[in-house]
């Protein structure tokens, strides 16, 4: 079973943001699962992993930043491949602030939402979000999945639905990010010590060899 058929589908790229349970500190995460369902209700998919998860559920509510080609380049390594358990997320992070979510200043557009209902599966969870604002940003063309890991060599997070594992052959000296995956063929030991995973912006530390 090739389970790359499932990057055929039509998905954009997205953060997803909300607040912990005092409202006090704003997280997020990558999001690629972002459905309408109805004129004024959405579909998210989350990880039950992600701290983002536990946080809408305590907050009941979301808020959607809708991805473009453009977006900073730190936007994705720091949503994507890090915890909101550990880092402040948009510490380093251009954004605005509605009704009480953060939202990626130079996203296309934004879709703010209340939870109307839960359900569960048994990797991930799906909040409906009853739509109370939205709003267009930009008009440069929206990220698309098929773009990011065409055009930007994007991997995608290992709490992502479309998340596959890269595989290498046995005969090639390769090391493996162990946060994000990706792929470094040669000797990484001969990289300088400042080198950083170019998908994750993790140290070289992080790298096992496989």
């Amino acid at each position: 079973m090739d389970t790359k058929a499932l990057w055929c589908l039509s998905y954009g790229v997205y953060v997803v943001s909300t607040v912990d349970n005092d409202g006090k500190k704003a997280t997020g995460c990558i999001a690629n699962s972002v459905m309408q369902v109805t004129y004024d209700t959405v579909a998210v998919s989350i990880n039950h992993n992600n701290y983002t998860n536990t946080c809408i559920k305590k907050s009941r509510k979301f808020g959607i930043s809708v991805l473009g080609q453009n977006v900073d380049d730190n936007v994705i390594p720091i949503f994507g491949f890090q915890s909101g358990r550990e880092v402040n997320k948009f510490e380093n992070i251009k954004y605005f602030e509605k009704a009480g979510l953060n939202i990626i200043s130079n996203s296309v557009g934004y879709i703010i939402c209340k939870v109307d209902d839960i359900l569960e599966t048994e990797t991930h969870t799906i909040f409906l979000g009853k739509i109370t604002d939205c709003g267009v940003l930009s008009n440069e063309p929206v990220m698309t999945y098929e773009y990011y890991h065409k055009m930007k060599n994007g991997k995608s997070p290992k709490n992502a639905p479309t998340y596959i594992e890269e595989t290498v052959q046995s005969d090639e000296l390769s090391y493996r990010c162990s946060i994000c995956g990706y792929i470094y063929k040669g000797d990484i030991t001969k990289e300088p010590e400042d080198y950083v995973c170019p998908i994750c912006k993790q140290p070289k530390s992080v790298f096992v060899k496989v």
